[in-house]
């Protein structure tokens, strides 16, 4: 058991779910991009929403984030808010990190 009180076994589980879950949660930005390029509206109104999505989108944990162990629980809670993953998602994980996770979660 770590000093944070999460195992090796949660890091290395986080290092291999992450690409799965930012690589689902672009495949939704994506089908959203389409939506609104398809949409009804003015070519330079739909760029420029695009663009500005964009900008925005790129800043989301979802997207990229900074992959060290000292931030894996506030990744984690980052990737809740944003609505790319559950707390069911850590069925695979620590009863520590679920637990630590759900207690965080019901106090937002």
């Amino acid at each position: 058991m770590a000093q944070d009180g999460f195992t090796k076994r949660d890091w290395a589980l986080f290092r291999e779910k992450v690409p799965e879950w930012q690589e689902a949660y672009m495949e939704k930005l994506v089908k959203e991009y389409l939506e609104l390029l398809s949409g009804e509206g003015a070519a330079s109104d739909k760029f420029w929403e695009l663009d500005k999505r964009i900008k925005a989108d790129k800043r989301c944990k979802s997207v990229i984030m900074q992959m060290s162990r000292s931030e894996m629980l506030y990744n984690i809670l980052d990737l809740i808010r944003e609505g790319t993953i559950t707390v069911d998602d850590l069925d695979d994980f620590s009863e520590q990190l679920r637990e630590t996770v759900k207690f965080l979660v019901e106090r937002w």
